[in-house]
C-alpha cells in the first residue's frame, strides 16, 4: 500500500510556526490557474485515453458536469477533488492523480467483490514451516502437486530460477532414489496486482508447448475515441531449458490486476492449462503519464489489449471453473479454491494416466 504524505498539513505546520511564510502558504494552498489545468487534463484524456467507447462514457458530459466547479483562485485541494472526480467516472484502476498530498484513484475492481484469498491461511495451513523460497516464488509439495505463490510481478527472477522451479515439479528422486512422479502444479498468483509485462512473459513460456498468438494490442494513434491502429498480435514462444506440460491450475481472484490480468488470460491459450477461482479486476490497457500546468502528475490507459477472439480484457479475465472460499471453509482455515485445485489436477492427471498418455 503506497503511503501518502500530507504535505498541506506539514504547511500548516510550518504556517504556524512562521508567519513570515504567509505569501508562501497562499501561493501554495490557492491556484490561479485552474481553469487552464482543468481543461489541459480534460482534453489530454479525451484524446488519449483508450476505454470511452468500450465503456459508454460520455466524456462531453462529464466536462459540462464539472466544468462549472472550476474557477481561478480556487483552493488547490478542492480543484484536486474536481479533477478525481472527473477520472473516478473511468472505472479504471490505471487512473491517478497524484498531487502530493493525496493520490486519486478508483480501486471498485476489487473493492466491490469477495476477496477469496487470505495469505494467513495458506502460510499456516498449506506452506507451513517447511516451504521453499526460491527469488521471491515461495513453494512447496502438496499431496503430490506443486504449489507455487507468486505475490507480485514486480518482484523479478532469474530465468535460472523459474527452470529450477518447473524443472523441479516435474519430477524429484529422493533419497532412496525413488521417482517421485507430481501429478501437476498450481500457480497462485491470487492479490497479485501486477507488475513487469517481462516478467509474465518469462514465466508464461515455461508453458508454452508451441509458438502461439495470445493477445493483440492496439494504441491510440490520433485524438478520435475510435483511433488506434491496427491490432499487433503478441506471440509467447516456449522459452527455457524446460517446458512444462502436466496438468497446472491457476488460481485468481479480484485483487488479479494489470500483469497478473495479462498473465491470465496468456495462460488461457495453453491446452494444459485451467484457471480457476474469481474473474481477476482487470487492467486490460497499458497506462502512460502526463504532467498538469501546476505540476501533478496523472496516468490513463492508451491502448487495448483483446484476446485473439476479439475480447477486451480491460474488465477482466473469468475463469476456466468459477469458486469461491465458503464461509465455512473460511472459519475452518480451508482454502476452497485452493481445494478444489487439488482436485482438479488429481482428476486430470488420473484421466491422461487412465489413458496411457
Amino acid at each position: 500500500m503506497m503511503k501518502l504524505v500530507n504535505g498541506f498539513l506539514v504547511a500548516v505546520i510550518g504556517l504556524l510556526a512562521f508567519a513570515s511564510c504567509e505569501e508562501v502558504f497562499i501561493r501554495e494552498e490557492y491556484d490561479d490557474n485552474a481553469v487552464d489545468v482543468f481543461n489541459a487534463m480534460w482534453t489530454t484524456v479525451d484524446e488519449n485515453y483508450s476505454f470511452f467507447n468500450f465503456k459508454g462514457i460520455d466524456w462531453d458530459a462529464v466536462y459540462e458536469a464539472n466544468r462549472p466547479r472550476v474557477e481561478n483562485g480556487m483552493r488547490r485541494d478542492s480543484l484536486f477533488n474536481v479533477l478525481a472526480d472527473m477520472l473516478f467516472v473511468l472505472r479504471d484502476g490505471h487512473v491517478n492523480l497524484q498531487a502530493g498530498f493525496d493520490l486519486s484513484r478508483n480501486w471498485d475492481w476489487y473493492l466491490d467483490f469477495p476477496q477469496n484469498f487470505d495469505f494467513t491461511v495458506i502460510e499456516r495451513n498449506y506452506l507451513a514451516d517447511d516451504y521453499e523460497i526460491t527469488g521471491p516464488f515461495l513453494h512447496r509439495a502438496i499431496d503430490s502437486v506443486g504449489y507455487i505463490y507468486y505475490e507480485s510481478f514486480e518482484d523479478d527472477f532469474s530465468e535460472s530460477v523459474v527452470d529450477y522451479l518447473v524443472t523441479l515439479y516435474a519430477s524429484r528422486v529422493t533419497g532412496n532414489d525413488d521417482t517421485l512422479i507430481f501429478k501437476g502444479l498450481i500457480i497462485d498468483v491470487r492479490d497479485n496486482g501486477g507488475g513487469s509485462l517481462d516478467n509474465v512473459n518469462t514465466l508464461a513460456s515455461r508453458f508454452a508447448d508451441e509458438r502461439r498468438h495470445v493477445q493483440n494490442w492496439q494504441y491510440k494513434d490520433g485524438p478520435g475515441h475510435n483511433d488506434f491502429t491496427d491490432p499487433i498480435k503478441k506471440y509467447i514462444e516456449p522459452e527455457g531449458a524446460f517446458q512444462y506440460n502436466g496438468p497446472v491450475v491457476v488460481l485468481t481472484n479480484r485483487s488479479c490486476y494489470s500483469a497478473t490480468n495479462f498473465f491470465a488470460q496468456i495462460m488461457k491459450n495453453f491446452p494444459n492449462v485451467t484457471v480457476m477461482g474469481d474473474s481477476t479486476g482487470g487492467g486490460g490497457g497499458l497506462p502512460i503519464n502526463r504532467e498538469l500546468p501546476n505540476g501533478w502528475v496523472y496516468r490513463f490507459s492508451s491502448t487495448v489489449t483483446t484476446t485473439v477472439a476479439g475480447e477486451n480484457i480491460e474488465d477482466g479475465v473469468a475463469p476456466d471453473i468459477r469458486v469461491d472460499i465458503t464461509d465455512e471453509d473460511r472459519e475452518a482455515g480451508r482454502d476452497t479454491i485452493l481445494e478444489e485445485a487439488l482436485t482438479e489436477v488429481d482428476r486430470i492427471y488420473n484421466e491422461l494416466f487412465n489413458r496411457g498418455a
